[in-house]
């Protein structure tokens, strides 16, 4: 446990980031989970024990990770912005029945051709967001 908080305070100072309570445990929250949280998602788990930390404080932890590229803001639903500290390239499978998100391996989605682009597009980058039922909701 003490690895992995040198760890973090390592990486956030390597990001030009001081190193404040909030800002710690808003990645290590993020670092711990796999659900793509909300903000609130993320106040709600930090401040179960009592409150700790404000919905600003969440909000600008968040903002500040973003910029120095620690998280990424994921939009899969209109108006619902989620965090996921995973950074690398990956696209996203989310359930139409109970909303889980996962992860999916950027190699494992082949075949995306942009020819069809009207002339002058550039793409720079791209994400998949996948929509089905979860092995959990097929019964």
């Amino acid at each position: 446990m003490k690895k992995q908080a040198d760890k973090i305070v390592e990486i956030l100072k390597s990001k030009g980031l001081r190193v404040t309570p909030q800002r710690f445990a808003v990645y290590s929250n993020l670092l711990n989970r796999q659900d793509h949280p909300t903000a609130e998602q993320i106040l709600i788990s930090l401040n179960q024990d009592g409150p700790t930390s404000s919905q600003a404080t969440i909000y600008s932890s968040l903002q500040a990770l973003r910029d120095v590229g620690l998280v990424r803001e994921v939009l899969l639903d209109e108006g619902v912005c989620r965090y996921d500290a995973n950074i690398a390239p990956h696209h996203h499978f989310q359930c139409n029945k109970c909303g889980k998100i996962e992860d999916i391996a950027w190699e494992q989605v082949e075949g995306i051709s942009f020819k069809g682009l009207r002339p002058g597009l550039t793409v720079e980058s791209y994400e998949l967001t996948i929509r089905g039922i979860c092995d959990c909701c097929q019964d």
